[in-house]
This record gives structure tokens, sequence and C-alpha cells, in this order.
């Protein structure tokens, strides 16, 4: 594209190897940044790919990798299962749930997460809309005594 302008490079830069008509850098492999992340992105994903398929085909052997191809069988099925059901959701097993647990209202990013770990909608965010299992009153009482630690203070001697 830049040849068909008749654009040409100044002394020390390089056009893109992809011919957008932007400059490369040797850093991005003499690409500009936008090629360079299309490309990046597409390897990636082809990566993605080929892992997925070899977890497919061999689900109960873990592939890890380095140079020496060794492969590991874990002994229970249900840590595969396990492991298997978590990469697919992509996450350590904790899902954010988007909606209220009290009205099943979807609440997007103005959810409010309680002290007892479940979202709800502004109007049933305080603990006696949703009857809140969470023991606030203990919870002051150990930050209380993590703050202000017993001192004793050392007997005097009578003189």
């Amino acid at each position: 594209m830049a040849e068909e302008h008749g654009c040409r490079a100044p002394e020390g830069h390089r056009l893109c190897a992809n011919n957008c008509g932007f400059f490369g850098s040797p850093a991005t492999q003499n690409f500009c940044s936008k090629c360079y992340r299309d490309i990046s992105m597409k390897l990636e994903q082809e990566n993605s790919a080929k892992s997925a398929v070899e977890n497919s085909l061999f689900p109960a052997a873990v592939v890890e990798p380095s140079s020496d191809a060794t492969v590991s069988v874990p002994e229970k099925s249900e840590d595969v299962r396990t492991s298997e059901v978590a990469a697919k959701a992509g996450t350590s097993g904790v899902v954010k749930s988007n909606k209220c647990m009290a009205c099943r209202k979807r609440v997007g990013l103005m959810g409010f997460t309680c002290r007892c770990g479940i979202t709800f909608c502004g109007t049933h965010r305080y603990p006696e809309q949703h009857g809140c299992t969470f023991d606030f009153k203990a919870a002051g009482r150990e930050v209380i005594a993590k703050e202000n630690p017993v001192i004793k203070a050392e007997k005097l001697a009578k003189i």
C-alpha cells in the first residue's frame, strides 16, 4: 500500500511487514502495533484451540508445557472432573451472580455484595431486608480485639 502512494520510510525507520502504511519496529518483528496485536491474538487463539483439542482427546492426561514431553495421570477421577469444569468455566469455581438473590432482579454493575457473600439490588442490600446470616456483632468484637490488645503494666515494687 505504501509503494502505491509513493511513500518512503525515513532513514532508520521501516514500514510495517504487512504493508499497511505504518511504521514497524524490530521489537514487534517489523510490524506496526496494530498488525502485531492482530497477529499475536491470532497465534494465541490457535494455541488455545490446540490445547482444547488435546484436552478433549486425552481428558485424563495432563500435559505440562516444558521441553521434555512428560505426561502425568491423576489418581482420582473426581479431581479430573473438577478441573475440567473449572477449565470450562474459566474461573476457579466462584461465579458472581448478576441478579438479586431476594427478588431475582438483574443488578448489572450496581449490584451490592453483602458481607454474607451474596449479591443484592439496591432495595435488598441492607441486612434487615434480606435476612442476612452474617454475625455482625462477632465480627465487630473480633475487630475491636485485634485493634485494642490487652496491655498489662508491670506491678510497682513497694518502697
